[in-house]
C-alpha cells in the first residue's frame, strides 16, 4: 500500500515537472513562433493594399486617358474663375487712385468722349450750355465737361489732372485756345493743378508754333501734347500724333469694337467720308487718290 501511495506521489511529482516544462517552453518559445506568422499575415496584408493601391491608381490614369466629363469640368473652372474676378471687380468697386477731368473746348473732344471711352453725357440735348459725363477706366475716374457755359473762372476746380481740348485750326480759334492755355498756367503756378495734357486740332499745313512756348520741353508747363493732323514734332516721348476721328456733329453712330475689326479682311485699302474744302489738304488728298486709278481701292465719299 505504501509503494502504491510512494508512486503516486512520484507520479504527481512528474507529472507537475512536465507540465512546468511544457509552460515555460510555452511562454519563451511560443512568441518567437508567431512572430514569423504575424509578419507573414502583415505581408500578405501589406501585398493586398499595395494590389488595391495599383488598382486605383490604374483606374485613375484610365480615367485620365479619357475622361467624358472633362469638358464640363472645365466650363465649371471657367465659371469659377469668371466669378471671382466679378467677385473682385465689386470690391475694387469705387476705389480709385487717379481723377482726371476732361475740358472739351473743340468738337474733337465730343470724338474723344463719346467714340473712345463711350460715355454719356448729361444732358443728351447738344445744344444745352453745359454737358457733363463720368466714367471709370481701371482705377482712374475720369469727368468731361463740354459747352458753351464752360469758361475760364466760372466752374471748380477740384482735380489735381487736367486735359484740355482746343481747337488751333485758325487764327480766330488760336486766340480762343491761347486764352485758356494762360487760364491753365495760372492754375498751375497757384498749385491748383499739377499735370496739363492738350489734345489740339492743330493746322492743316502744321503752322501750329504758337503753342511752342506752353510745352514744358520749352519751359512751359504743358506735359504731353496730343496734335491732330501731321506735325514734325511728333515724337513718341511727350508729343503724339492724334486722330481726326469724326464728325460728331454729323450723328456718325458710335461703333462698338469687335474682333471681326481685327481678323476679318478689309475690302479697300482706304476710306474717306468729307467734305473737300477748295485750297485744302483733302483737295490734294483727293487728286493723289485719283492718280493712277487709286481711288478704286479705296472707298470714297466726297461732299463738295
Amino acid at each position: 500500500m505504501r509503494l502504491t501511495r510512494k508512486r503516486l506521489c512520484w507520479f504527481l511529482i512528474a507529472l507537475y515537472c512536465l507540465f512546468s516544462l511544457y509552460a515555460a517552453y510555452h511562454v519563451f518559445f511560443g512568441r518567437r513562433r508567431r512572430a514569423p506568422a504575424a509578419s507573414l499575415r502583415g505581408l500578405r496584408k501589406g501585398a493586398a493594399a499595395a494590389r488595391e493601391r495599383r488598382g486605383r491608381e490604374q483606374s485613375t490614369l484610365g480615367s485620365e486617358e479619357w475622361n467624358p466629363w472633362e469638358g464640363d469640368e472645365k466650363n465649371e473652372q471657367q465659371h469659377r474663375f469668371k466669378t471671382s474676378l466679378q467677385i473682385l471687380n465689386k470690391s475694387t468697386k469705387g476705389k480709385t487712385d487717379f481723377h482726371v477731368q476732361i475740358w472739351g473746348k473743340a468738337a474733337i473732344g465730343l470724338y474723344l468722349w463719346e467714340h473712345i471711352f463711350e460715355g454719356s453725357l448729361d444732358p443728351t440735348d447738344v445744344t444745352a450750355q453745359w454737358r457733363e459725363g463720368n466714367s471709370v477706366v481701371g482705377r482712374t475716374h475720369y469727368s468731361f465737361i463740354t459747352g458753351p457755359a464752360v469758361v475760364p473762372g466760372y466752374f471748380p476746380i477740384d482735380v489735381n489732372n487736367v486735359v484740355l481740348i482746343l481747337n488751333g485750326r485758325e487764327k480766330a480759334k488760336v486766340f480762343y485756345a491761347t486764352q485758356w492755355l494762360l487760364y491753365a498756367q495760372n492754375l498751375v503756378q497757384t498749385q491748383k493743378l499739377q499735370h496739363l495734357a492738350v489734345v489740339l486740332l492743330g493746322n492743316e499745313h502744321c503752322n501750329n508754333e504758337w503753342i511752342n512756348q506752353f510745352l514744358k520741353r520749352n519751359g512751359g508747363f504743358v506735359e504731353l501734347l496730343f496734335i491732330i493732323y501731321d506735325s514734325p514734332w511728333v515724337n513718341d516721348a511727350d508729343i503724339f500724333q492724334w486722330p481726326l476721328g469724326v464728325a460728331t456733329y454729323r450723328n456718325f453712330p458710335v461703333v462698338e469694337a469687335s474682333w471681326s475689326m481685327l481678323h476679318n479682311e478689309r475690302p479697300y485699302l482706304c476710306n474717306f467720308l468729307g467734305t473737300v474744302y477748295e485750297n485744302s489738304s483733302r483737295q490734294a488728298l483727293m487728286n493723289i487718290l485719283k492718280q493712277d486709278g487709286n481711288d478704286k481701292l479705296c472707298w470714297v465719299s466726297v461732299r463738295e
